[in-house]
């Protein structure tokens, strides 16, 4: 939807500074009379609040996924404020952050959505309750966020409870293996990024440094190679056996191929450029890949690049998790989720069973194959459990999660998808171990 912003969005971009939250037309997705507001914090996040006619005084603050490379604007909340109306729906107020740059930066992120959260409370007052929740890369922003900002100056919780949806929660470290062999083993077969004719560059690094290739630039290489969104009849035979490879040996789903190829062209590039001053996280020495048409080969002359200790240190800082819970943690991940793999939830698990916060984790399972946006009901199944185990001390299991979910099915008119006998794979059944620099 067309959304008209208040005059006074000059003078704040102008500001540079903090500026108070004024009133703006609702998306048509959330309930009528809801009121909308929209700010800019003191580091240039924008954020959006929403509060709903009926609140019920508990306040959701959302983290959302990415990240993105467009440059933050004004609006740039709203697309999950729709997408997620469900929350305000269900008598919960909401808010958000855009958070202050394009790109790679869990801490910075974090710290804006804490920002959002504290802009709430200033303009509204402390609510009765205060939730984070997390979507995507958004689930391990939210992480962070709760365990950098979880306690105020006394020690006392900020944030009541905590629920992870289709989140990136194997932290950075592990999160992006995949994406360095999908660089890698893309270029042993499509030799295209770089062409030989092109200027070469270290392909941890995703791109040249001013190389203006666009992600449809990127998209129009893959399909080049691989044919990827023909028919495989109307492949040549170089391309399907560059694609059937490349798919045997990286598995990562088709239907995502691309997206994946772009996160680890122009994303790498944004993560170890700008981010981290030209240090490299990412390594592929002594991955042994298999499942192509001739292993010997491919690992003999596939591409290898060697991560630095120092570009370790700074991923795993940024955007690592120690599994330190205060508060309940609820998580939700599609079992054939094709972007952020199911197998994370297994390496959040063992992080937190290591330190000690397992009886405050519960992890819920869906047969969907999708990850931006599960089955509606099961997100008002989340946030009522949640609310439950925070007051009245009721840990919710995955059955009951899925025994609770019908009552929402009808209201929403969705089913519910929850399969609460499934536990996920260790994360080395869709990842290749390797050893990497201690930081």
């Amino acid at each position: 939807m067309k959304l008209k912003f208040s005059p006074v969005w000059c003078l704040m971009l102008a500001a540079g500074a903090a500026q108070a939250q004024h009133p703006q037309s609702c998306p048509r997705e959330l309930p009528a009379q809801t009121r909308c507001y929209s700010g800019q914090d003191a580091h240039g996040a924008f954020y959006w609040t929403a509060i709903p006619p009926q609140w019920n005084g508990v306040l959701v603050v959302h983290s959302h996924g990415g990240p993105s490379l467009k440059t933050p604007t004004p609006t740039t909340p709203v697309p999950d404020l729709e997408r997620f109306a469900v929350v305000v729906k269900e008598g919960y107020a909401w808010t958000s952050s855009s958070y202050r740059h394009a790109g790679y930066g869990v801490r910075d992120a974090a710290e804006d959505t804490d920002s959002a959260r504290a802009q709430f409370w200033k303009e509204f007052g402390r609510p009765r309750r205060t939730l984070l929740h997390g979507q995507s890369w958004g689930g391990n922003v939210a992480a962070k966020t709760a365990e950098l900002y979880g306690r105020d100056a006394d020690g006392k919780p900020v944030y009541d409870g905590v629920i992870l949806t289709s989140g990136v929660l194997s932290g950075g470290s592990l999160a992006y293996d995949f994406r360095a062999d999908l660089r890698a083993v893309y270029q042993y077969y499509c030799r295209n990024l770089p062409a030989p004719d092109e200027p070469q560059y270290p392909l941890w690094q995703g791109l040249a440094a001013q190389d203006p290739l666009s992600g449809r630039e990127v998209a129009a290489r893959l399909e080049s190679c691989t044919g990827l969104s023909r028919a495989d009849a109307q492949r040549t035979p170089e391309q399907r056996r560059a694609l059937k490879n490349i798919l045997a040996v990286t598995r990562i789903p088709p239907a995502t191929l691309g997206a994946h190829l772009n996160w680890a062209t122009a994303t790498f590039r944004d993560v170890t450029l700008r981010q981290f001053k030209g240090l490299n996280p990412f390594s592929n020495i002594g991955v042994v890949y298999r499942g192509s048409d001739d292993d010997a080969a491919l690992n003999r002359d596939v591409p290898r690049f060697a991560a630095s200790s120092a570009g370790v240190r700074a991923l795993a800082e940024d955007s690592d998790l120690t599994g330190h819970l205060t508060v309940p943690t609820l998580t939700m991940h599609a079992i054939d989720d094709p972007t952020v793999f199911v197998e994370a939830e297994t390496v959040f698990h063992d992080t937190v069973v290591a330190a000690g916060a397992d009886s405050l984790l519960v992890q819920s399972f869906t047969d969907e194959h999708e990850h931006s946006k599960l089955a509606t009901p099961q997100y008002a199944t989340l946030l009522q459990a949640m609310m439950a185990w925070v007051e009245q001390g009721k840990r919710p299991s995955p059955a009951s999660l899925a025994a609770d979910c019908e009552q929402f099915a009808t209201r929403y008119g969705e089913g519910c998808r929850f399969v609460p006998s499934y536990v996920p794979r260790p994360f080395t059944a869709r990842t290749y171990p390797r050893v990497k620099p201690a930081p």
